[in-house]
């Protein structure tokens, strides 16, 4: 085999593919050179010629009172690309609403479909966006934190940042409707429990007052009962005194030979009146008095002579007396004045 046609084919072969590589380079430079000159040098350009920064790392400066609200509509192209910067150096991403960086770039996309300063600009700040939509949300200012995240939408619609943005919202909002829920629900439970506690004093105190209510008309039945059953045998008593002294008055008149004399007859009697105090405070006892029967058969003249308490129920007991009617003593036949002692009892049962 002739090794000299070999090598001279192999020398045209590394002939023919160094020119094919060498334009290969030649076209990427090209490429490059064209991305530069028209993409990311005009975007430099922009940038710097206002701060000398770069759209993902904002400069610096002291927070100031946000500017209010501009009328984005009726801004030009350069204008908003102008503010934009601005809003970004004084790191306004997403706030205040209407004059914030992410709105400025938003409308030059849409005065300008596919504007890559704007573009590239989102893109980059979408992490910082993000992270403001986040505190939003940490803060519980859940309708500006929305508001934040339909803006970074509008931006990057597909990135997987909102899905974890929504579902954290989602979570506060459901947290704190939960935490709302259990004080409604404590305070209610408060307000019944007061409520239960003043009713069930009410009821208490009702209850406490007819119970006293009905311990004090028992022992004032009791009372009476126990006057009426001491006046029943005081009168019993009377009753069977009046015969022994009518027989008594008989033999001393069958002794005179028919003189006509006897002592007082007692004809109609009267129970004395319970004092109310002593009944209340449950206190018996007795009062012995002296009195005169007048030849009309009258009391009068009573007195105390011994009483036990002393001075409870002595008025009972002459008041009593004093209504008493005799028949009064005879002697020889003709009515004359007489003296009496009499014990009055004073028992409640």
């Amino acid at each position: 085999m002739d090794t000299r046609n070999i090598r001279h084919a192999r020398r045209y072969a590394r002939g023919a593919i160094r020119p094919v590589a060498i334009a290969i380079v030649a076209v990427v430079a090209l490429f490059a050179a064209c991305a530069w000159f028209l993409i990311i040098k005009p975007h430099e350009d922009l940038v710097m010629s206002d701060s000398g920064g770069h759209p993902s790392t904002p400069v610096t400066a002291s927070k100031v009172v946000a500017p209010a609200p501009v009328n984005v509509g009726a801004m030009s192209l350069n204008e908003l690309l102008a503010e934009a910067r601005k809003a970004m150096n004084e790191q306004r991403m997403l706030t205040p609403a209407g004059n914030n960086a992410f709105e400025f770039y938003l409308k030059v996309l849409e005065k300008q479909p596919g504007n890559q300063v704007a573009v590239d600009a989102l893109r980059e700040t979408f992490p910082f966006g993000a992270n403001s939509a986040e505190q939003a949300i940490n803060q519980r200012d859940f309708g500006e934190a929305q508001r934040q995240i339909d803006l970074l939408a509008k931006a990057d619609p597909a990135n997987y940042t909102l899905t974890i943005l929504r579902s954290k919202l989602d979570a506060q909002r459901k947290l704190q409707d939960r935490e709302q829920q259990l004080a409604s629900d404590k305070e209610r439970q408060q307000q019944l429990a007061a409520q239960k506690a003043v009713t069930d004093k009410a009821e208490a105190d009702r209850v406490a007052a007819e119970q006293q209510k009905a311990a004090l008309a028992e022992q004032q039945r009791a009372a009476q009962a126990r006057a009426a059953q001491q006046a029943e045998a005081s009168r019993q008593q009377q009753q069977q005194a009046a015969p022994q002294t009518a027989s008594a008055g008989g033999s001393s008149a069958g002794e005179g030979g028919g003189s006509g004399t006897h002592g007082p007859v007692l004809i109609k009697g009267g129970q004395p009146r319970y004092p109310t105090a002593a009944m209340r405070s449950a206190q018996e006892g007795w009062v012995e008095v002296s009195f005169t029967i007048s030849p009309e058969g009258n009391v009068g003249n009573v007195k105390v002579l011994d009483a036990q308490p002393r001075h409870v129920f002595d008025r009972a007991a002459m008041d009593a007396v004093s209504r008493w009617k005799y028949e009064p003593a005879t002697q020889a036949g003709s009515p004359v004045a007489s003296e009496r002692q009499q014990r009055i009892e004073f028992k409640l049962n």
